[in-house]
């Protein structure tokens, strides 16, 4: 094969593996600052203990799943419906702060992968992560699943900030 043949195979082959490569872009701005905008007030009503404000941003079939490990042992699995959100009411408030999320969307489906830590009565109760998929309903994004895993560190972290103002950071292990 001729030099010059050679060069422009190369250069055809390569820009093909680039272009194989590449990743689609991300969600526009508007659409991830709508999802995040979702998110935040879910954390807001959490913190609250507002339940039922919670449930207000779901779709009427939605899922809230704590996944969480018990000493090793596997994991235990609660599956808890809008209505029985509902029902629960209200509860003590907490602080509950996630950080650093990943948002995806696709048309009318949405996913947000965010680490979070808890505080409860004072002191830093779990970590873990947060995973919600939401589902866009006319132009309302709506939570359609609210999964989250309850762990302790060393396999979560606590929020970067460190501890939430007023509250002493966790005596070491």
């Amino acid at each position: 094969m001729p030099a010059r043949l050679t060069q422009l195979f190369l250069v055809l082959a390569l820009g093909g593996c680039a272009t194989a490569t590449a990743r689609s872009p991300g969600p526009s701005t508007a659409t991830s600052a709508a999802v995040m905008a979702v998110v935040d007030s879910a954390l807001r009503h959490i913190n609250s203990g507002d339940l039922i404000a919670l449930s207000d941003l779901m779709i009427p079939e939605a899922q809230v799943f704590p996944a969480q490990d018990r000493a090793g042992r596997g994991g235990t699995y609660t599956v808890r419906t809008v209505a029985a959100q509902r029902a629960t009411g209200k509860r003590a408030p907490i602080i509950e702060r996630g950080y650093d999320p990943i948002v995806h969307v696709a048309g009318t489906i949405a996913s947000v992968w965010m680490p979070y830590d808890l505080w409860a009565e004072g002191k830093w109760s779990h970590c873990g992560i947060d995973l919600l998929t939401l589902v866009q309903v006319s132009a309302t994004w709506r939570i359609a699943n609210f999964t989250y895993t309850i762990e302790q560190p060393p396999a979560c972290q606590m929020h970067p900030d460190g501890p939430p103002p007023g509250y002493a950071p966790p005596p070491r292990r």
